[in-house]
């Protein structure tokens, strides 16, 4: 069955950085898309960072310019790095893991909380 891991969430101050990492266990092929979405309380889902299976990479305008995701496939990993984080980056990220088969996988989440 396939599973997502996450960790690394938690609380920063205004300015600070931060790295969330996902792993996938149980699955024997490669996601075609791999990538972090976040939900701020009374917000729609949205996506943070995305990388295909051949590192095309794809980011929602918030993160743009301060977040960069890393996916490796040997190791079926996926990461966000964010830097310069903002109040409004406050909210529960999900790792994402879309096969393009069915529905998509989706991690429990890791909340994240900024500081000022």
């Amino acid at each position: 069955q396939v599973q997502l891991v996450e960790s690394g969430g938690g609380l920063v101050q205004t300015g600070g950085s931060l790295r969330l990492s996902c792993a996938i266990t149980g699955s024997m092929f490669d996601p075609e898309v791999m990538g972090w979405y976040r939900q701020a309380p009374g917000k729609q889902r949205e996506l943070v960072a995305s990388a295909t299976v051949d590192f095309r990479l794809k980011y929602g305008d918030t993160a743009k310019g301060r977040f960069t995701v890393f996916r490796d496939n040997d190791k079926n990993t996926v990461s966000l790095q964010m830097t310069n984080l903002e109040a409004a980056d406050t909210a529960f990220y999900y790792c994402h893991a879309d096969y393009g088969l069915s529905l998509p996988f989706w991690g429990q989440g890791t909340q994240v909380t900024v500081s000022s």
